[in-house]
């Protein structure tokens, strides 16, 4: 009998090793081969309100007040506008202009609930690099880039949730913003 058992549990664990491994794979299937390096940005001094609307693209977009501290996203939905924030003292690692989708996001702190390496939107579009932070009219909320690379503005009929951005942005969103990373949305 112990023969047997023994056996039964060589078998199982082989089993389990290969289920690991397998599952590893499909992880690294996904995943992208060599995830960017955030690039340091020097802070820029707050523009005034009659200046925000002529940003010069040279100077980085001063993270907006009131988002928070810490390490963070902070999407504006009003400047659609992202910034991966660093620290505490307010290292803006990266910031980009994206396209908002047609269901936005309310004002507050969210924190990233799921991901996906590729996936087909809401709005039928191959996607990838997912990130998904709420829930917003029963639509899941969340920054990904489209494979074509395109940023066109959604339809305003169909009520999606993917917030894009360029492919590149997109690679650095997804190894910034990984599960359970805080998301700040502000107006």
């Amino acid at each position: 009998m112990a023969r047997s058992s023994s056996g039964i549990v060589a078998g199982l664990t082989a089993a389990a090793i290969a289920a690991v491994g397998f599952l590893g794979y499909q992880a690294s299937a996904t995943a992208p081969a060599h995830p960017p390096q955030a690039v340091a940005q020097e802070p820029a001094p707050a523009a005034s309100p009659a200046a925000a609307g002529k940003q010069d693209p040279a100077k980085p977009v001063p993270v907006p007040e009131g988002s928070g501290t810490g390490v963070r996203v902070v999407y504006s939905v009003g400047q659609k506008r992202v910034w991966l924030v660093g620290d505490a003292a307010q290292q803006q690692l990266k910031s980009f202009s994206v396209m908002p989708s047609t269901v936005h996001p309310k004002p507050g702190t969210y924190l990233v609930g799921s991901r996906s390496g590729s996936v087909t939107g809401s709005d039928g579009v191959p996607i990838e690099h997912v990130v998904r932070f709420a829930t917003q009219e029963g639509v899941a909320v969340g920054f990904s880039a489209r494979v074509d690379g395109a940023t066109p503005e959604p339809d305003p009929k169909k009520k999606t949730g993917g917030i894009r951005m360029s492919r590149a942005d997109g690679e650095a969103m997804w190894a910034f913003a990984t599960i359970s990373s805080k998301v700040v949305v502000v107006p």
